[in-house]
């Protein structure tokens, strides 16, 4: 009776329970088929904007080839237009250098013929100033006649026929003739106004002939023998120039600078300053330290 009673009991709240099971077994297979609905759906739209990530990529991708075809056509171009340029400045360029090199080569040449007409012009006037004192001694009075016992000139021969005579040969290159007539003139004729210029001249022949120890003799005793006369100056000059052809620089550059030293606005100053401008010296001579004690 008991066990009729317990089944009884207990049947009821098992199909309760059972029910119940059913209804919590029901309301999860919904939860999963949402969850599956949400699942399918967010996979589709991730396909979807993994579809225009890709369109967008290979956009850039297209993007990026044109960008590189661009630069290297412009790249070519750019180099394709500097060859041209080359070629087209290359040739002036080098035009314009050889003319440079030419035109330097030409005013070189101006230089020195602008240089030797100025040496040909300063002996031009020194020829014109020996004339006048070829001149001053002609109308000058004659010399008084040699003192007792002492030899005088051959019969017939004068200063100024002596003289005339000496510049005659020495023009023409009669240089041995010239320099013993100007040797004669100044054993009979030393005292006159033109014996500095003899003097000078017997000099200049012995320097032209490549003779420079006579030579260089000869102008110092134009600055000896006959101090502060119209050829001092020359006879500086053609010291320090037979010094200079002799090695003797540091000579040489004393008397250029005594030139300019003394007479800075002369021609020979200037010829002077030109000789030390390419012996690589200064006009003036530089001024020495004193050594400290």
């Amino acid at each position: 009776m008991k066990a009729v009673l317990r089944s009884t009991i207990l049947v009821p709240w098992a199909v309760v329970f059972c029910l119940a099971q059913s209804r919590e077994i029901r309301e999860l297979q919904r939860d999963v088929a949402l969850l599956g609905d949400q699942v399918r759906q967010m996979q589709r739209s991730l396909d979807e904007n993994l579809a225009a990530l890709r369109v967008l990529v290979q956009q850039a991708l297209d993007g990026v080839s044109k960008l590189n075809t661009t630069v290297a056509v412009l790249e070519n171009n750019v180099r394709e237009r500097l060859r041209e340029q080359e070629r087209s400045l290359v040739q002036p360029v080098a035009t314009a250098s050889s003319k440079v090199d030419q035109m330097a080569t030409e005013f070189q040449a101006l230089r020195e013929a602008i240089s030797d007409l100025n040496l040909r012009m300063g002996k031009l006037e020194q020829r014109i100033l020996d004339l006048g004192n070829t001149i001053k001694v002609l109308q000058a009075p004659p010399p008084p006649p040699p003192a007792a016992g002492a030899a005088g000139p051959p019969a017939g021969v004068t200063a100024e026929s002596l003289y005339a005579a000496a510049m005659r040969d020495m023009n023409a290159g009669n240089y041995d003739l010239a320099l013993q007539e100007f040797s004669d003139y100044l054993k009979y004729f030393g005292q006159t106004e033109t014996a500095p210029n003899a003097q000078y001249y017997i000099g200049e022949i012995y320097y032209n002939r490549g003779e420079l120890d006579s030579a260089l003799r000869a102008f110092d005793l134009v600055l000896e023998k006959y101090p502060e006369n119209v050829k001092t100056r020359d006879a500086m000059y053609m010291k320090a120039q037979t010094l200079l052809k002799m090695g003797q620089r540091a000579q040489a550059a004393e008397e250029f600078r005594a030139i300019v030293a003394r007479w800075p606005a002369s021609e020979l100053a200037a010829k002077a300053r030109a000789r030390l401008k390419e012996m690589g010296l200064p006009a003036t001579a530089p001024v020495k330290r004193k050594k400290s004690p």
